[in-house]
């Protein structure tokens, strides 16, 4: 008796793993400070607890239509026109368990054995282990640290080939923070377009981009391009509902169907009351105020990391543009003990801070830090990090 094939290589998610660890040393009584959460540190609003309460009080705990809610799909279909430029009618928007999850049954709704999908690389931990389960292969393109690990046209080039299905677009990055710029974007789908390589856009962190630059959805960018691009997103960052697992997909009514298709094979719907709690998010009043709070507190706490991390000797590290991570590099350090896993390690037991090995994006020697905390935290944790490194030293 063993297992499929198909889940022969799969691992746990490197982040899940170091938030149950900080989270038990923390029971202990041990003085930890994690960097390692990829999640608001902010409660999620008042407004949206109160409707998804409401929703429960009015018996809104029954099965919804796998595709969700018509109120909550016409309400991003109004989002994504005004917000990213964008028409999407109600029928063409899925609502998914997390993004996480959209992500999921984009990949199954298309890749078929050996289809080659461009990833990034550094890259979210979840892509590769999603696309080979659904019997695609992860074709990494290398970006690098000297060019802001940004992603251009020039780059995916020489990765083309006949077995190409899809192009994974992660920005503003996780791990890295980087945006790809506006005119290199255009660049990216028209060379999509011309070769007809689906986009799979995973625009969590749009709320979160600094320095007063501005989102752009590929989709945005041409009739030809909203024809070839799942665009992805979810409540989970934007306002701070990770737990509450309500993401979406907005892709052409043919591929939209499908995926409503195997949501009601899989999960059958998203959780019912989440949806109006997610639904209460995109109407309030009160939701851009707190979205704007959320964006300029974690552009100061950036600016801070940034700063500190600069004042540790041997490493370099480059100045996020989005999200809420910094992705220094530690190769000076790691090297010296073996891999980045066995830094990491060595920073929790003798410096007590905890980071996510770079390795588990796909760019060993580098350590992500979510500042997802209080800027006197960031302090006493980058100034543990100095403190361990310079035991090394």
């Amino acid at each position: 008796m063993s297992l499929s094939k198909r889940v022969s290589h799969i691992k746990p998610a490197p982040t899940l793993q170091l938030s149950a660890k900080i989270n038990e040393l923390k029971a202990k009584g041990v003085d930890i400070v994690g960097f390692g959460a990829g999640e608001p540190d902010f409660d999620t609003p008042d407004f949206v607890k109160s409707a998804c309460m409401q929703a429960i009080k009015e018996g809104k705990t029954k099965y919804t239509p796998s595709a969700g809610i018509l109120e909550l799909r016409e309400a991003l279909s109004e989002k994504l026109r005004k917000e990213n430029s964008i028409e999407y009618s109600p029928s063409e928007i899925v609502i998914t368990a997390g993004a996480k999850m959209a992500l999921y049954l984009v990949f199954l709704a298309l890749l078929d054995e050996g289809d080659e999908v461009l990833l990034p690389s550094p890259y979210w931990v979840s892509y590769p282990e999603q696309i080979m389960l659904c019997g695609g292969l992860p074709v990494l393109v290398h970006l690098r640290e000297e060019e802001g690990f940004v992603l251009t046209a020039e780059n995916l080039k020489p990765y083309i080939t006949e077995k190409t299905k899809m192009l994974v677009l992660n920005s503003p990055s996780n791990p890295t923070g980087a945006v790809v710029p506006e005119e290199e974007l255009k660049k990216i789908v028209e060379m999509c377009v011309e070769k007809g390589i689906f986009i799979v856009s995973d625009e969590c962190y749009e709320a979160f981009i600094y320095d007063g630059k501005k989102f752009v959805s590929p989709a945005s960018l041409s009739k030809e391009a909203r024809e070839i691009t799942f665009t992805i997103n979810a409540f989970s960052k934007t306002f701070s509902m990770t737990g509450w697992r309500v993401g979406y997909v907005a892709c052409p009514q043919r591929y939209a169907k499908v995926i409503a298709d195997i949501n009601s094979q899989t999960i059958s719907n998203a959780t019912s009351f989440a949806q109006y709690g997610a639904l209460q998010a995109l109407k309030d009043p009160q939701a851009k105020t707190f979205v704007k709070h959320m964006k300029e507190t974690f552009e100061r706490r950036r600016n801070l990391a940034y700063e500190l991390l600069q004042e540790i000797p041997g490493i370099s590290v480059v100045k996020p543009e989005g999200a809420f991570y910094i992705f220094p590099n530690l190769k000076i350090y790691s090297n010296k003990l073996g891999s980045d896993l066995k830094l990491v390690e060595y920073l929790i037991e003798e410096g007590k801070v905890a980071c996510v090995p770079g390795s588990a994006f796909g760019a060993e020697g580098y350590v992500r830090i979510s500042y997802c905390v209080s800027e006197d935290t960031i302090r006493e944790g980058i100034n543990r990090i100095k403190t361990a490194l310079e035991k090394l030293s």
